[in-house]
């Protein structure tokens, strides 16, 4: 008998290291009634041109892998998220070793506040602020290197805006 509560008493102490875990999404408290989100495509406030519809289509994909939101329509959503490209800042951010003015190496800066909106009241209920940091190294083709630039430096937003949104951090 005593053999018998000392196994079951091993057992409870073994299984309850899990008792905190739990499968699924973390969403933020005030996040957790919203299963549907729509993402209309962002507004660039740069120069640069289809910088948008790059961001709006990274953005939707993170939160599709993440799983905590289903992307609809706005009309079938119970809250839009609304984005706005601020800022976009290049850098040099390594130089020639012969001369110092030319570059060999350049950073981009992507920022972009959003906020999320309840679809039936229209009161935000999130507000955040994205930036992501994209390093490259130039080549002969310096548009095929400003292209890949941007695209890496909206992937790494996109996944800082996702990490907000589905994580909460």
């Amino acid at each position: 008998m005593k053999s018998l509560f000392l196994l079951l008493a091993s057992a409870c102490l073994l299984f309850s290291g899990c008792a905190g875990y739990t499968l699924g999404a973390h969403k933020p408290a005030h996040l957790r009634q919203i299963t549907k989100l729509a993402v209309p495509t962002f507004e660039n406030l740069t120069l640069e041109p289809r910088l948008a519809v790059l961001v709006t289509n990274a953005v939707i994909k993170q939160l599709q892998n993440h799983g905590s939101y289903q992307i609809v329509s706005k009309s079938e959503a119970d809250a839009v998220l609304v984005g706005k490209i601020s800022n976009i800042n290049r850098t040099q951010f390594r130089s020639d070793l012969n001369n110092v003015l030319r570059t060999s190496q350049i950073m981009a800066t992507l920022v972009c506040p959003f906020t999320i909106q309840d679809v039936s009241t229209g009161k935000v209920i999130h507000i955040g602020n994205a930036y992501a940091d994209s390093y490259i190294i130039l080549d002969s083709n310096l548009q095929l290197s400003e292209t890949q630039l941007l695209e890496d430096a909206a992937q790494r937003l996109a996944n800082n805006v996702a990490d907000q949104v589905s994580e909460g951090w």
